[in-house]
C-alpha cells in the first residue's frame, strides 16, 4: 500500500452515516471513509449474518467486537476473535465472512 497526498485527519466514526448491505442471512451496517484509493469502515454485522458472496477484495481487517468466521473458498475457516486480523491481497484468495453472534470490524481495503 503506498499512502500519498493524504494530509493529517480524524474521524469521529459516530458522525459517519451508515449503509445497509443485506447478506444472505443478516444484515452488514458500513460507515465509510474514502482517502484516494483506500477505503477505510467499520463494519457491524448482524447474529447471524452470512455473506451473500465470495470476495476477492483485499482487506486488512481487525476484529474489535463479538467474533468472526472467516471461509476460504478452498475450505479453509478460521475464527477471529476481538484484537485478531486478518490481511489478504486482491484475487489472492476467495473468502466471505459469517457469524453467529455477531461482530464489530475496522477495514482497510
Amino acid at each position: 500500500m503506498n499512502i500519498k497526498d493524504l494530509p493529517f485527519g480524524v474521524t469521529d466514526w459516530s458522525d459517519v452515516e451508515k449503509t445497509e448491505h443485506t447478506g444472505e442471512q443478516g444484515m452488514a451496517y458500513w460507515q465509510t471513509r474514502t482517502f484516494g484509493d483506500i477505503r477505510v469502515r467499520m463494519v457491524e454485522y448482524s447474529p447471524g449474518y452470512l455473506a451473500d458472496h465470495w470476495c476477492a477484495k483485499g482487506h486488512i481487517l481487525l476484529c474489535l467486537e463479538g467474533e468472526l468466521h472467516t471461509e476460504l473458498k478452498d475450505g479453509r475457516c478460521f475464527v477471529l476473535p476481538p484484537g485478531s486480523s486478518y490481511q489478504v491481497a486482491d484475487n489472492a484468495e476467495l473468502h466471505r465472512s459469517s457469524t453467529e453472534q455477531g461482530a464489530k470490524l475496522f477495514v482497510v481495503d
